[in-house]
């Protein structure tokens, strides 16, 4: 069959059923990235600065649609009201987020048992290597300008410590500074005083979070298209190999000798004598 195989005209089958699966493959690739790809792009609105307190309302369910928003606000930090999230990568080192709770000038206040009189929200000001690294806020009143975030899930039966948070969770930290707070933190991208940007410390590193992209979720009926064009690769090969191998079966039986009346065995025929009267 190697030799049939051989035969120029196969061969060049053979390229053809190759580049035909290899179009096949590159169609499967090309649905398979679609089956993951969200139909959703990153809203660019969400670049677009907007007062703190126009985009979210403290006491309320975190909306969606404002996450990634950035957003502005002007009031002070207070220095007793930090802690350190552990835990946190910033080119692959790991560290401490710094945490620290922002007053919100002109937020709603919250009222009940427990509210506080002025309405709060937890700052990422930035991260740092070592505990002994992060310094206190800036004083006076700051227009702040970063990320709005949802808060994060707390992370159960973990004690940080003193002064320490496993997450940045809205819920314990009320909690731990006990405030009103927004239901969400901000990821400080700068800080200014009196219309002039405040520098980080040397040590406290920002943070930079970009819009993250929405949530991916499978296609199903491109993953299946996926399949189907692994198949046709598959499928374009096998048709190749049967045409060789009729091709082959055919050259079989025409070299085949035709045995069932051999000439040598053939019965003489002789004429019947004439009978004499």
């Amino acid at each position: 069959m190697l030799k049939t195989a051989l035969k120029p005209r196969w061969i060049a089958g053979l390229v053809f059923a190759l580049l035909l699966s290899g179009v096949f493959v590159l169609l499967s690739q090309w649905q398979f990235g679609r089956s993951t790809q969200s139909d959703v792009p990153v809203d660019p609105s969400a670049e677009q600065v907007r007062p703190l307190t126009g985009v979210l309302q403290p006491g309320t369910f975190f909306p969606g649609s404002v996450s990634d928003q950035m957003v502005s606000a002007k009031g002070s930090y207070d220095p007793a009201k930090q802690v350190l999230v552990e835990g946190r990568l910033l080119a692959g080192q790991k560290g401490y987020w710094v945490v620290t709770a922002f007053a919100v000038d002109g937020a709603p206040v919250l009222h009940g048992v427990g509210a506080s009189p002025k309405t709060w929200i937890p700052v990422a000001r930035g991260w740092v290597a070592e505990p002994a690294q992060a310094s206190p806020p800036p004083s006076g009143t700051i227009e702040l300008t970063g990320r709005l975030l949802p808060s994060e899930a707390p992370v159960p039966n973990v004690d940080a410590g003193t002064g320490r948070a496993s997450a940045v969770s809205v819920a314990e930290l009320i909690n731990t500074w006990e405030i009103s707070s927004y239901p969400g933190f901000v990821a400080a991208t700068s800080e200014a005083s009196a219309g002039k940007t405040l520098a980080l410390p040397a040590e406290l590193k920002p943070l930079n979070i970009p819009a993250q992209p929405p949530n991916q979720q499978i296609n199903w009926l491109n993953l299946f298209y996926s399949v189907e064009w692994v198949v046709f690769a598959g499928f374009a090969l096998y048709i190749w190999w049967r045409m060789v191998a009729d091709d082959y079966r055919r050259t079989l039986e025409e070299e085949e000798p035709n045995d069932e009346f051999p000439s040598d065995d053939l019965p003489a025929i002789t004429k019947p004598e004439q009978v004499k009267p």
